[in-house]
């Protein structure tokens, strides 16, 4: 039987506790019940998500109970945000991702992009390792990226002659590009999912999969030849590596990888150029979550040549289902604040931001995120920023995005600690490097990467 220790103990007082301070003070100030009782929930889950006395995801769960119960929002309009377009593309993407993990055809991307790029040397072998991970990232989760190029880091690094110069570099640009390519595409990480439904909740324009990627990739890009060029510096261009050879291409790979390509192209033509298919076949319901879950049932029924299927439930099972609540909690906050009138409450308090530049506005975000998330989970913070930072934008007379976007895209640029994000821990466990060389490696690209962001979001947000 586990007993909770003194420091959960008190993690799980200072959720309430916070959160009533937070509502009286409102209730002082003569702000409506409603208002003052969605801050007081918020507050219990920030402090609960950042803290974890319970499980991010069991805390998740509060919004659905406590907004009904205190008139913030009814059952149905509290549901609906578990049942959100939003969450129907997670479970489709997530689907779509254990179909490419129990055929193999992940693994055999992997290798092929390190191929392709690792034959140049230590150099050449890291930065095909850090584009592999930043690839496949944007289409699977970053720890699952991260497992599956870990042990063929390992298999490299056991053949190397130079493995304790390589360990560090080799093993860092697996959970950097992870993490980095996850910025990429809608379904790449959760927070970005985070960002398309609060921004949809706050003004009601969706933004579409095509959307996200014009503002992701070009980070994308970015981030990962500076990346690689804090990585490599000092290593030898030289030295030659053998890759692990997977033999033919089997069936389940092919015909996985074939379907996975038509999604793609599917979610990025949906809409553009010229209103997408979806316009010539005058579907105009259709969403980014309906060609997901399309194309997983696909998976479900297409047979893998070798007497199953190509997706089947016991992999379909395994996926993380706890992000979906954590991601429902967060849509739950968003159409709370909206509802209460917290946001224009909020937003009446942030006024004097509007005097500010927009460019000096989106880099504190940058900075003030990128720091935040080192020390607590990117997807909780995301869910509590969310509003809040749409009610600053209002208030700031600028399109919300300029700061919800900016925010979303730093809180992937966790790379200074082992606990910031799972691919970090992942990596950290199985190397014999020191916190300090991840630390010193991890704070280089920071500082990289806010200028990036700010310049990116800017230049695309901006208009």
């Amino acid at each position: 039987m586990s007993h909770m220790t003194p420091h959960k103990t008190w993690a799980l007082l200072a959720g309430p506790i916070a959160a009533g301070a937070a509502a009286g003070g409102l209730a002082v100030a003569g702000f409506p019940s409603a208002a003052c009782w969605c801050a007081a929930v918020t507050v219990l889950c920030g402090v609960w998500w950042i803290l974890e006395p319970i499980a991010i995801p069991a805390t998740s769960l509060v919004p659905f109970a406590a907004f009904p119960l205190l008139g913030v929002l009814d059952d149905q309009e509290v549901a609906a945000c578990y049942g959100h377009p939003i969450i129907l593309l997670v479970i489709g993407g997530l689907l779509l991702s254990s179909a490419m993990e129990k055929s193999g055809a992940h693994r055999r991307v992997a290798l092929g992009v390190v191929g392709a790029f690792g034959g140049g040397g230590e150099r050449g072998v890291v930065l095909g390792f850090l584009l592999a991970s930043s690839m496949i990232s944007m289409w699977m989760s970053n720890t699952a990226t991260t497992l599956i190029l870990l042990p063929v880091a390992v298999a490299v690094l056991e053949q190397s002659e130079v493995r304790t110069r390589l360990t560090a570099p080799l093993l860092l640009s697996v959970a950097y590009g992870a993490s980095i390519g996850g910025i990429g595409t809608p379904v790449g990480s959760a927070t970005n999912l985070m960002f398309m439904a609060a921004y949809r909740e706050t003004t009601g324009i969706e933004i579409g999969f095509l959307g996200w990627m014009k503002l992701g990739v070009p980070v994308v890009i970015l981030l990962v030849p500076a990346t690689g060029y804090c990585l490599t510096r000092g290593l030898d261009r030289q030295a030659r590596f053998h890759l692990p050879h997977l033999g033919a291409w089997q069936p389940p790979e092919r015909r996985v990888l074939i379907v996975f390509a038509l999604t793609a192209l599917a979610w990025t033509t949906r809409t553009d150029p010229w209103g997408g298919w979806s316009r010539l076949l005058d579907t105009p319901g259709v969403g980014d979550g309906t060609v997901a879950l399309l194309a997983a049932a696909a998976m479900f029924v297409l047979p893998d040549g070798h007497g199953g299927r190509l997706l089947d439930w016991g992999a379909a099972a395994k996926i993380p289902w706890g992000i979906l609540l954590l991601l429902g909690g967060g849509i739950a906050i968003a159409r709370g604040f909206a509802s209460s009138g917290l946001s224009e409450t909020l937003a009446g308090l942030l006024t004097h931001l509007g005097g500010l530049p927009v460019l000096p506005m989106i880099a504190l975000t940058c900075t003030i995120v990128t720091m935040l998330t080192e020390v607590t989970s990117n997807t909780a913070t995301t869910a509590l920023l969310m509003p809040i930072l749409a009610a600053t934008g209002t208030a700031a007379g600028i399109d919300p995005a300029l700061l919800m976007a900016p925010a979303v895209i730093s809180a992937s640029c966790a790379f200074m600690l082992p606990v910031a994000t799972s691919p970090n821990a992942i990596v950290f466990s199985a190397g014999s490097f020191s916190v300090g060389r991840m630390a010193t490696e991890g704070f280089m690209i920071k500082l990289i990467g806010i200028p990036v962001v700010t310049a990116v979001c800017y230049l695309f947000l901006s208009h």
